[in-house]
């Protein structure tokens, strides 16, 4: 095998790429930063026990694992970033307020997590701390829609569920191990024929097979009360989600009440926002209030992520920034022509002595000239 072949699911980012990722990571940070949050940047890698402390057997089984030379220790390149942050905000800032986070890097994935996508995402998420109200969940949507905004993508759909309605008609079956775990798997993969063939009570069976038809726009709501109405934790999570739609009225809005996605480890409201042109959702977050409790510390908690690597076939291409192509040269008035566009900002390109322009990654509208002794900049 060629020394330079990369690993399967893993690719170099060349210089167009990079700067339109760059951009666009700038931005997020940007638009987090204008709404208060703060930015942390965790290790890529640490102890094991707590990269998986709170989560589950999926984050386990894309983490990947190596021993730490030092302590002999098993040590863990993160495979999500919301632990580590978590970890943080119990730990290290200790506040008894409100915090608010924000990220952006690299997590490792032992396998991709869908067709064609890269087992090396940069993540950018952002999370609050320290408030259990629904205005918690409608700042982190709003930044998250205002992020989408900010990258160029005004038109996405916002896809509401809510883990407590699902929780609340398990918990009361009391279904023993084994077809729990069944019944789960079923819901999950929106099969209602598995779900039928599951040796469940006749009143559940009717529910759940219900719930999975309620799937739309508002409409889905009031359709949810009469099928939920012995459970009253369902009707308040059907509350939830009332509310948290009308702090955006505008929006494009779907309802899905049987969707399970993350049943282990959302704790109340979930959102998916997706856009024209991609299959998958680009923006995940909900409502995760325990969290910090394998850290000692739980706390109220809502957030979201994305991969910005996604995005590039979504959002459109950053024009390239315009610069200024100088010629190479010792002389003293150049260097301090050079050095002064520089230090105003601008980007000023030496053409090195038998090299024309070869990179493609500048406008090159301008060019650095002397002009009867003195180096001024002409339009090309």
């Amino acid at each position: 095998m060629s020394a330079w072949v990369l690993p399967d699911h893993i690719a170099d980012v060349l210089p167009s790429e990079a700067r339109h990722i760059e951009e666009l990571r700038r931005l997020c940070l940007d638009t987090a930063r204008s709404f208060g949050y703060e930015l942390v940047q965790p290790p890529l890698l640490e102890y094991l026990q707590s990269l998986l402390a709170v989560s589950g057997q999926s984050l386990n089984l894309q983490t990947f694992k190596l021993v730490d030379q030092i302590s002999g220790r098993t040590l863990g390149l993160r495979a999500d970033t919301t632990p580590q942050v978590a970890r943080i905000d119990a730990h290290l800032l200790n506040r008894h307020g409100v915090t608010r986070l924000c990220y952006c890097g690299p997590v490792l994935h032992t396998r991709p997590d869908k067709a064609f996508a890269t087992r090396e995402p940069l993540q950018f998420g952002a999370e609050i701390y320290g408030h259990a109200g629904l205005e918690a969940d409608a700042e982190v949507l709003q930044l998250a829609l205002q992020t989408l905004a900010a990258l160029g993508l005004n038109s996405a759909i916002l896809d509401l569920s809510h883990a407590g309605i699902m929780r609340a008609i398990l918990d009361d079956a009391s279904l023993d191990a084994d077809l729990l775990e069944s019944l789960q798997s079923a819901l999950a993969q929106k099969d209602a024929s598995g779900v039928a063939a599951l040796a469940l009570p006749a009143d559940l069976r009717e529910t759940l097979l219900r719930l999975l038809q309620l799937y739309g726009g508002r409409e889905v709501l009031t359709q949810g009360r009469t099928c939920l109405a012995r459970w009253p934790s369902a009707l308040q999570a059907l509350d939830d989600l009332q509310a948290l739609a009308d702090q955006f009225p505008q929006a494009d809005l779907s309802f899905d009440l049987a969707d399970l996605r993350g049943y282990d480890y959302y704790s109340g409201a979930r959102f998916a926002l997706y856009v024209p042109g991609a299959t998958e959702a680009l923006v995940r977050g909900g409502r995760y209030d325990q969290i910090g409790a394998a850290f000692g510390r739980k706390r109220p908690a809502v957030g979201f992520s994305f991969d910005l690597k996604a995005l590039m076939g979504v959002v459109a291409p950053i024009p390239p920034k315009t610069a200024i192509r100088a010629p190479w040269g010792d002389h003293a008035g150049l260097r301090e022509a050079i050095e002064s566009l520089r230090a105003s900002g601008e980007t000023v390109v030496c053409t090195l002595p038998g090299h024309p322009e070869e990179d493609d990654e500048f406008e090159y509208d301008r060019e650095l000239v002397d002009i009867a002794g003195q180096w001024c900049v002409r339009a090309r």
